[in-house]
């Protein structure tokens, strides 16, 4: 692997860093990575309003059974003085303390770890910190370590009320003086020297650093890229731009946009080039099933429930997703390490008005990257729905009745050959992971997609 001249120095920096202690003065010179304490004491199952740190456990700790993959999660305290912009890029403070947390979840040891870090940005639009991208599957099995950033205000706020002692030191705004997240950018740049230094990282060293972000945090990056990174050192390799907007400046670092079918509301878009991708992926939701069921028993356990929706259509297309996004993020490392651009990808098709969605009979998205779930159909799946609130972000899942199943498979194996020939294009185009195709089949032999 060969990072770029700028990442070279980076690193050079990183690897002197290491030689420092973990906790650094705040006032660090620009470019440095900032003081970290941890990791922090404390485990599920705790007490989150407990007095001491160690009685107490990290938010939306993760479920999964991270140790038996040889991995660990871990939480940390961040700080530094940061910079604070606003959204078209003016500078409107310089040297602001603050101080936040990061989750780290990482192999346990060296030989496990590919050398790539994903830092996500983590999304506030429902009040608190979600780790909207979190993939155990696809991290574990490729080596990845994956690092989440509590960067805005409504996050920070929501943990200080949920812990006051593990949290309550946090503050993202220099004490009430900047409210409209004009920090966030320096503090999410800044959580990524921590993970470039290994400070965060139990000394694992990264050598590929990739920002990724999904849907509001996907908008927060695009202001980072297009206004703020202009006038920073670069910090992150790639950028993985998921279920939201994407720069339409032209930098050094390339860009990875991956779109629902709910996120693409026009037949304008921007052309691929060089340093840009873009992916939309027929029939899958902004918010699809798999996350929505990872995350309700954590919900369950640190929110005291979760909510429900009614929609106007059954909700939770379960269209994944999630195997689409694992194929950018290692097409986004490779383009980064090799300078090998990912695959262009058909795009979602539009009657001529430009704004309503070809379907074919059975209702199902024409066009876009389209795995097996939506191409050998058992369900309408679409991007689209409404009612209360969050709705219209859930897609649509409507299973098949029998009779429309006999007429798409009117012979034993049909159906299941369908799946193998569909997912088998998928992966030969690179949408796809093989492992992903494989759960795919099995799943289609267990009658359980």
């Amino acid at each position: 692997m060969s990072p770029s001249p700028w990442r070279r120095l980076g690193l050079a920096a990183a690897a002197l860093g290491l030689l420092l202690p973990t906790s650094l003065p705040a006032s660090a010179a620009p470019g440095s990575p900032p003081r970290v304490v941890g990791p922090l004491p404390g485990t599920v199952p705790g007490d989150r309003l407990a007095d001491r740190i160690e009685d107490t456990y990290p938010f939306f700790a993760t479920p999964d059974d991270l140790a038996a993959a040889g991995y660990v999660e871990e939480e940390f305290h961040v700080s530094g003085t940061a910079d604070g912009w606003s959204v078209d890029g003016t500078k409107v403070a310089t040297g602001v303390p603050y101080t936040t947390r990061v989750v780290v979840r990482r192999p346990a040891h060296a030989r496990q770890f590919t050398g790539t870090t994903l830092v996500e940005w983590q999304n506030v639009t429902a009040g608190y910190d979600l780790d909207a991208l979190w993939n155990a599957e696809s991290v574990v099995r490729a080596g990845h370590a994956w690092v989440g950033v509590s960067a805005q205000r409504v996050g920070v706020d929501q943990l200080k009320t949920w812990s006051p002692a593990r949290y309550g030191s946090l503050d993202v705004t220099g004490g009430g003086r900047f409210t409209a997240d004009e920090l966030s950018y320096d503090v999410f740049t800044q959580a990524g020297r921590a993970v470039e230094s290994g400070a965060v990282m139990g000394g694992l060293r990264t050598r590929t650093l990739l920002a990724i972000g999904a849907s509001q945090s996907a908008g927060r990056m695009t202001v980072l890229y297009d206004r703020v990174l202009p006038q920073q050192q670069p910090v992150f390799d790639g950028y993985g731009l998921i279920v939201g907007t994407a720069p339409t400046r032209v930098g050094a670092e390339p860009v990875f946009q991956v779109l629902s079918e709910t996120d693409v509301r026009t037949a304008q878009r921007p052309a691929d080039t060089d340093r840009f991708r873009r992916w939309e992926v027929a029939g899958a939701a902004h918010s699809g099933y798999q996350g929505q069921a990872y995350r309700e028993p954590i919900s369950e356990r640190d929110l005291g429930g979760a909510t429900r929706y009614e929609c106007d259509r059954p909700p939770f297309s379960r269209i994944p997703m999630h195997h689409v996004t694992a194929a950018a993020y290692d097409h986004l490392r490779r383009w980064v390490e090799r300078g090998t651009p990912p695959p262009t990808a058909r795009p979602l098709e539009f009657e001529p008005d430009g704004v309503t969605k070809k379907r074919d009979a059975l209702g199902l998205a024409l066009g876009g990257i389209r795995l097996s779930q939506l191409a050998a159909p058992r369900a309408l799946n679409t991007g689209d729905n409404s009612g209360e609130t969050f709705c219209r972000l859930f897609g649509t899942h409507v299973p098949f009745d029998a009779a429309t199943l006999a007429r798409l498979y009117p012979e034993r194996g049909d159906y299941v050959r369908q799946v193998v020939a569909v997912d088998a294009a998928a992966v030969r185009a690179g949408y796809l992971q093989p492992a992903d195709a494989r759960q795919n089949l099995t799943d289609a032999l267990g009658g359980t997609r």
